[in-house]
C-alpha cells in the first residue's frame, strides 16, 4: 500500500523515529547500562567521564529524518555529510535504527544488550569517535577540522549524475575560510554531467562559548546573501515556540519537498533541452534551518542558566557521571521525554513503524555505495608511458620541460578515463605547464564565456582550477577519490602548504579507514608540488617552500609516497605507479622548467620501481669501493649534483665517486621504520658503512638526517634547503643554500681526509667561482655562462 508522506499521520510517526534517534544519542553520551531505564539508575550505569557534544545533535536528527522521509517519497539517491563538528552519534543513531550498523557490527544487536553496547562504546576508550569517522557507516568526511563539508560533497557528486550530496553545516563551521569559499562551488556543477549538492545549514545560534555570526542575521540579509552567490535560500523555523515540534515537522517536510523537487526540475529540464558542452548556470537551493542549540535536551542548568537555545549546550549539558550521581534525575527525565515506551519493545528492539521509515536496502544514507569506495568504481586505463617518453640517447643532451612532457601523458589518461578522472588546482594550471592536458579537455566553468578573453573554458571541462582556492581545489580531489574516482591537485609548491592539515585529515582518514574490514578501498590521492623552492626567481622568498615532504614524512608509513623524479621520464615512471596506487597520498615533487633529460624511459623505470638506483655513466668506482657516496634526491640537486661530480673528475679523476639517484626517497627509511625501506645490507651497499656520503636534497636537511640516523654510516653531509631565498637568478638559490655544484665539489673535497692538501687549490677556484657569480648576477642579472651553458660530458 502507497505511504501518504505528507499526511499529518505520517509526520507524527516521523516525530517518532526522530525522538528514538535523539534517545539513542542521549544514551551514547551518558550511558554504558542500563539503557532503556528498567532499573534505577545507578553510578554503575553511568560513564564516568561523558565525553562528547551535544549541541548541534537533535536538528541533525531532525535534518536526517527528514532527508529519509524524501528519499522514500522519491526513491533519490542520496547520503549525508555531516558538517557539524563532533555530532558523531547522529550517524551511529540513524544507522543503528535502520539496521545496518548492526549489519555491519554484529555484536551491536538491535535489542537491549546491544543498545547497551552501543551506549557504551561511544568516545569510550577503545569505542568510537565522537565524529563521523571511519568507523562510522556512511562517512566519508572527517569531522576533526571545520570546513571542508561541502566541497567533499561537490567533490562527490562530480560525474555521478543521479546523486544527490545532503550536507550539513554547522553555522560554526559557516564562519570558516574554506566553507565560505565554497560557496562558489555552484559556479562549477553540471547540471547534465553532474549531481546535485544540497547544503542543509543548521543554523542553531552558538559555538562552543560564542553566538554564530549568521544567526544574527535577519532572513532578509541571509537571502540576499546566497541570492548574490547564485543560490536561493528556503527557510525552516517556529522561532516563537521551539517546542511546538510538529509544526517543525510540517515546515521541514514542505521546504525539503520544494528543495527536492527544484534540482529535480533543473536536471529535468538541463538533460532534455542542454547538452554537457551547452548546459548553463542553474540557481541551486540552500535550506536553512533555525533551531535552539540543545533542542529537547535540559531547558536550564542547576543554577538557573540557561541550556537550550545557548552555548551551554554545546558539549556535556548536564554534569553528571558515574562519581557525580546527585543529579542523576536530570539525566532519566531528560531520556524518559522522549517516551521510550513508543519507541522500544520489552526486548530493546525498536519498534516496526518507526524501523518501517527508514529507506531500504542502498537507499538507506549509512550503506550507499557511494559512502564506501564509490558506486562503480574502476581502476584506470593508464597510457603506455613509453609513448610519450624523451628519446633520451645521452644523458643531459637533450633539454625539456618535465611538467609539460607529463602533461601530455595525463592528457591520454583523461581520454581514456572520461569520467572517473580529473585535475584539479588553484588557477595555476597553464602556468604549471598542464598543456597537454588542455589539448584533452576545457576547464569546468558555469558561468558566462567571454571569447576571446577566456581561454579553455567551458561547461563539461576535466579540470577545475578557475577558482583561487586551495581549499576548494584540495576539497573538491577528496571527494572525489573518496567516492571512487581519480585524479590529482596540482599547485605551487609552497602554497601546497595552504592545504597540508587536509592533507592530514586525509591521512587520519585513510588510516582509520583500513582498519575497518568491510571498508572498501580508495583510489590514492595524488598531490603535485611544482614551481619548486629551487627554480624561483621573480617570485621570491615568499615562493619557496619544500616543507610538505617534512610534513608528510611524519604520517604511517603504508599510506605515504614522496617522489622526487629528476627529468620527465622518470616523472612519467612516477606518474605510472602513482596513478595506479590506492590508500595512499602520493607526493610528486617536479619541475615546469626547462631542465636536461637524464634517463632513457627504461632507466627512468626500474629508478622507481626500484625507488632509487646507482647511475653508472655518472659514477667512477665500478667494481671498487668508492671514494665517495653523492647522491641526490630532486630536479635540481641531480642537475648540481652531476654538475659537481663533472668538476671533480675533471680535477681529480682518480677520485673513485659513487652517483646514487633518490626517487622515492622514503624507500631509504630503516625497515624498523618503514616496511618498505632498504635493509642495512641494501644501504650499506650502496652508501658504504663509513665512506663520506654528500646527499644533495630537495628538502629540509633534517629529514635526510633522520634516515641515516638509524644506519651504520653517519658520515653524511647533506645539502638541502637552508631557509635561504630573495628575489634572485634560479641558480642563487641553489647558491644561497649551498646546494650549488661549486659547494658540492667543495663539500666531497674537504669530506676526503686524503685531498685535504692536494684540493686545497680546487676548494679555492670553487670559493672564486662562487665570488664570480655573486658579483656577476648583481651586474648582469641572470646566471653565469658557465652555468647556463654546462653540459654533461661523458666520463672517460
Amino acid at each position: 500500500m502507497a505511504q501518504d508522506f505528507d499526511s499529518k499521520q505520517y509526520l507524527e510517526e516521523l516525530d517518532k523515529y526522530w525522538r528514538t534517534a535523539n534517545y539513542l544519542s542521549v544514551g551514547q553520551l551518558y550511558l554504558k547500562d542500563n539503557p532503556l531505564l528498567k532499573r534505577e539508575l545507578t553510578s554503575s550505569d553511568v560513564k564516568v567521564k561523558p565525553i562528547g557534544h551535544w549541541g548541534t545533535i537533535v536538528s541533525q536528527n531532525f535534518i536526517y529524518a527528514h532527508l529519509n522521509r524524501v528519499i522514500n517519497k522519491y526513491d533519490l539517491n542520496m547520503f549525508y555529510i555531516e558538517g557539524s563538528g563532533h555530532g558523531g552519534q547522529v550517524m551511529v543513531s540513524n544507522s543503528y535504527i535502520d539496521g545496518s550498523y548492526s549489519d555491519i557490527y554484529p555484536n551491536i544487536s538491535q535489542d537491549e544488550k546491544g543498545m547497551a553496547k552501543l551506549f557504551k562504546q561511544f568516545s569510550f576508550p577503545g569505542g568510537v569517535a565522537s565524529h563521523a569517522a571511519p568507523e562510522t557507516p556512511g562517512s566519508i568526511h572527517e569531522g576533526g577540522e571545520l570546513g571542508y563539508s561541502l566541497a567533499h560533497g561537490v567533490g562527490a557528486i562530480f560525474d555521478n549524475p543521479d546523486v544527490i550530496a545532503a550536507v550539513e553545516i554547522g553555522d560554526g563551521e559557516l564562519e570558516t575560510g574554506p566553507l565560505a569559499a565554497s560557496w562558489f562551488s555552484d559556479k562549477f556543477i553540471n547540471p547534465v554531467k553532474d549531481g546535485a549538492v544540497l547544503p542543509i545549514i543548521n543554523l542553531n545560534g552558538f559555538k562552543i562559548s560564542n553566538p554564530t555570526i549568521m544567526s544574527r542575521m535577519s532572513d532578509q540579509e541571509i537571502t540576499d546573501y546566497f541570492k548574490g552567490m547564485g543560490w536561493k535560500a528556503y527557510f525552516v523555523e517556529n522561532e516563537q515556540d521551539f517546542d511546538d515540534h510538529m509544526a517543525y515537522h510540517e515546515k521541514m517536510a514542505k521546504v525539503m519537498d520544494e528543495a527536492v523537487q527544484e534540482i529535480k526540475d533543473v536536471q529535468k529540464n538541463a538533460r532534455e533541452n542542454q547538452t554537457a558542452d551547452t548546459a548553463t548556470e542553474p540557481v541551486w537551493p540552500v535550506i536553512v534551518v533555525r533551531t535552539p542549540k540543545g533542542w529537547t535536551g535540559p531547558k536550564f542548568d542547576l543554577d538557573g542558566n540557561p541550556i537550550e537555545n545557548s552555548f551551554r549546550a554545546h558539549q556535556i549539558p548536564v554534569d553528571v557521571s558515574s562519581d557525580k550521581m546527585e543529579h542523576a534525575d536530570l539525566i532519566v527525565n531528560w531520556l524518559k521525554s522522549y517516551k521510550p515506551e513508543e519507541l522500544f519493545n520489552d526486548d530493546g528492539t525498536i519498534k516496526d513503524d518507526i524501523k518501517a521509515l527508514a529507506p531500504k536496502g542502498d537507499r538507506r544514507m549509512s550503506v550507499n555505495p557511494i559512502t564506501n569506495g564509490g558506486i562503480d568504481p574502476k581502476p584506470l586505463i593508464l597510457p603506455d608511458v613509453k609513448e610519450f617518453a624523451v628519446d633520451v640517447k645521452t644523458p643531459g643532451e637533450t633539454v625539456a620541460q618535465d611538467m609539460a612532457v607529463w602533461s601530455n601523458w595525463l592528457g591520454a589518461v583523461m581520454k581514456a578515463n572520461p569520467d572517473n578522472f580529473r585535475a584539479f588546482g588553484p588557477d595555476e594550471s597553464m602556468s604549471n605547464r598542464l598543456f597537454g592536458v588542455f589539448a584533452e579537455t576545457n576547464r569546468q566553468w558555469m558561468e558566462e564565456v567571454m571569447e576571446p578573453n577566456d581561454q579553455y573554458v567551458s561547461p563539461s571541462g576535466r579540470l577545475i582550477d578557475s577558482q583561487l582556492s586551495e581549499h576548494q581545489a584540495e576539497g573538491w580531489l577528496e571527494g572525489y577519490v573518496l567516492t571512487g574516482r581519480h585524479g590529482f591537485f596540482a599547485t605551487y609548491e609552497s602554497f601546497g602548504r595552504v592545504v597540508d592539515s587536509m592533507l592530514t585529515q586525509h591521512f587520519k582518514w585513510l588510516r582509520k579507514a583500513a582498519d575497518q574490514p568491510w571498508r572498501k578501498k580508495y583510489p590514492s590521492l595524488n598531490f603535485v608540488d611544482t614551481s619548486t623552492v629551487f627554480q624561483q626567481d621573480h617570485n621570491g622568498y615568499t615562493h619557496q617552500d619544500p616543507g610538505m615532504l617534512t610534513h608528510l614524512a611524519e604520517k604511517k608509513p603504508e599510506f605515504i609516497r614522496e617522489y622526487l623524479p629528476a627529468d620527465a621520464n622518470t616523472l612519467l615512471a612516477v606518474g605510472n605507479v602513482a596513478f595506479a596506487s590506492q590508500e595512499k597520498i602520493n607526493l610528486i615533487i617536479t619541475s615546469k622548467h626547462p631542465r636536461p633529460q637524464w634517463f632513457s624511459i627504461e632507466e627512468a623505470t626500474n629508478l622507481v620501481n626500484n625507488g632509487l638506483g646507482y647511475i653508472d655513466w655518472a659514477s667512477t668506482d665500478q667494481g671498487q669501493e668508492p671514494d665517495v657516496v653523492i647522491a641526490a634526491a630532486g630536479t635540481e640537486p641531480t642537475w648540481e649534483s652531476l654538475a659537481a661530480i663533472s668538476l671533480l673528475h675533471d680535477e681529480f679523476p682518480e677520485m673513485k665517486i659513487r652517483f646514487i639517484n633518490v626517487v622515492d626517497f622514503l624507500k631509504l627509511r630503516s625497515p624498523k621504520v618503514d616496511p618498505r625501506g632498504l635493509t642495512d645490507e641494501e644501504f650499506d651497499r650502496l652508501f658504504t658503512t663509513d665512506k663520506p656520503v654528500v646527499f644533495a636534497f630537495h628538502g629540509f636537511e633534517g629529514l635526510v638526517k633522520d634516515v641515516f640516523f638509524d644506519r651504520h654510516n653517519h658520515n653524511v653531509h647533506v645539502h638541502g634547503y637552508r631557509e635561504n631565498g630573495d628575489i634572485t637568478t634560479p641558480f642563487d638559490m641553489r647558491v644561497l643554500n649551498q646546494l650549488d655544484r661549486y659547494d658540492l665539489a667543495k663539500e666531497v673535497v674537504n669530506d676526503i681526509p686524503e685531498y685535504s692538501v692536494k684540493g686545497a687549490s680546487f676548494v679555492q677556484r670553487m670559493n672564486d667561482m662562487v665570488d664570480k657569480h655573486n658579483a656577476y648576477i648583481r651586474e648582469v642579472g641572470t646566471d653565469l655562462p658557465e652555468v647556463n651553458e654546462w653540459q654533461w660530458k661523458p666520463l672517460k
